[in-house]
């Protein structure tokens, strides 16, 4: 066999770490010296499941957590003619630009060789109607990988306010996703529910619908970008849950991102921010809002690879902006439990301001201050969603399930 020669896991210019493979599926974290050197043991510098230390640590589940999931890692497996659980492989291929602020290589990367190839409205058209038969829009030079199941393309805003294309590892600036073919409106749902939680201060991102190759496709700001004025991206930290809990969402037949399967809940998410977020208290407040916003817009699909947090800094993580926010409510063959439990209900039609408060008293968060926090946000929830008009599905669904919430 071969030899694997590790890859290197490259932060703010710095080789911190690199994964060497025992098996192609089965990756150990060693930090690199300047690493230890330049940071306090035990902060979370790539994920809260691999905190620095100078032993191995498995990093399997956090390295394959930052690929896609399902058909998607299949057809870029096939592309490299591995295995689909081959993590070794496919990163070495596509881990210059991944979720967060890792570069992950095999050498010292060369930003000289990175850049961003204009679309036409022809040629962009065309990668929209290709999408499903080519996951993430890879070609020859793409070296860029994102998780999740959805159809989905990754676009940098140029300074004309055209849309390119990432090349060798150039950080990307947007996500597009294609509207669902079973479930037409999933993305305008998506997007007037992204609207609703940067009114409540629970997303910063911008999102927004067009029509391209006759196809609704939903254009959302990555929250783990920042772009200055002159145009440089900066990659900023983050990981989703099931990676800072070293979660397998790929276990129980591909479900282990829900807690009835193994995968994280409410409590253990905060348990993380009890350890490592610089306000603590704000952080489960915060969490509570999401709890109820969660909740009240009917989405049963907020598990562990849904939620994320920021590393703002190296040894501090922080909520991360609302995103995935697809109120699946609106789709009754879908199913209408919550991922994670809430004071252990499942069923969100069910779940009361009385729930939110006993569930938050289990982070030892106060519940007279959670309920308080839950019927704030259902208020404010409630007049954001009559700006959204009377035709609005989403308006029509979340006054539904405000009123009753807030009249229990």
């Amino acid at each position: 066999m071969a030899r694997r020669e590790p890859l290197g896991v490259w932060f703010e210019g710095i080789r911190v770490a690199e994964f060497r493979a025992r098996h192609p599926w089965d990756l150990r974290c060693a930090y690199s010296a300047e690493a230890l050197a330049r940071w306090p043991g035990g902060v979370p510098l790539l994920s809260c499941s691999l905190p620095l230390q100078p032993r191995l640590a498995d990093a399997s589940v956090f390295a394959s957590g930052l690929l896609p999931e399902g058909q998607h890692r299949l057809a870029l497996a096939a592309e490299l003619k591995v295995a689909a659980h081959d993590t070794y492989s496919l990163l070495s291929r596509f881990g210059r630009d991944v979720a967060g602020a890792l570069t992950i290589c095999a050498t010292e990367p060369d930003e000289r060789s990175s850049g961003v190839m204009p679309y036409t409205q022809e040629s962009l058209e065309a990668e929209v109607v290709d999408l499903p038969n080519r996951p993430l829009g890879i070609h020859d030079d793409s070296e860029l990988s994102i998780a999740g199941l959805q159809d989905k393309l990754l676009l940098v805003k140029m300074a004309d306010n055209e849309w390119g294309r990432p090349i060798h590892g150039s950080p990307s600036t947007h996500i597009l996703k294609l509207d669902d073919r079973q479930r037409p409106g999933l993305v305008e749902a998506e997007a007037s529910c992204l609207s609703l939680a940067r009114e409540l201060g629970l997303t910063t991102v911008e999102a927004h619908t067009e029509r391209i190759a006759d196809t609704v496709c939903l254009i959302v700001e990555r929250f783990d970008r920042r772009v200055a004025v002159d145009g440089t991206v900066t990659r900023i930290h983050q990981e989703d849950i099931c990676q800072a809990l070293a979660r397998d969402p790929e276990a129980a037949h591909g479900r282990g991102k829900y807690e009835d399967c193994g995968g994280p809940s409410y409590r253990e998410i905060a348990g993380l921010l009890d350890q490592y977020a610089r306000e603590p208290e704000a952080e489960l407040e915060k969490l509570v809002s999401v709890v109820t916003f969660t909740t009240l817009i009917g989405n049963a699909d907020a598990h562990g690879k849904n939620i994320a947090l920021l590393h703002p800094t190296v040894d501090a993580v922080e909520l991360a902006p609302l995103y995935d926010t697809v109120p699946t409510a609106l789709w009754p063959r879908l199913r209408r439990d919550g991922a994670m439990a809430v004071n252990g209900r499942w069923a969100l039609a069910e779940i009361t301001a009385d729930d939110i408060a006993d569930e938050a008293s289990g982070w030892r968060f106060d519940a007279a201050r959670a309920r308080r926090v839950a019927v704030d946000t259902a208020d404010r929830l409630r007049t954001a969603a009559a700006a959204l008009g009377s035709d609005s599905p989403v308006a029509g669904l979340v006054a539904k399930r405000t009123n009753r919430f807030l009249s229990q």
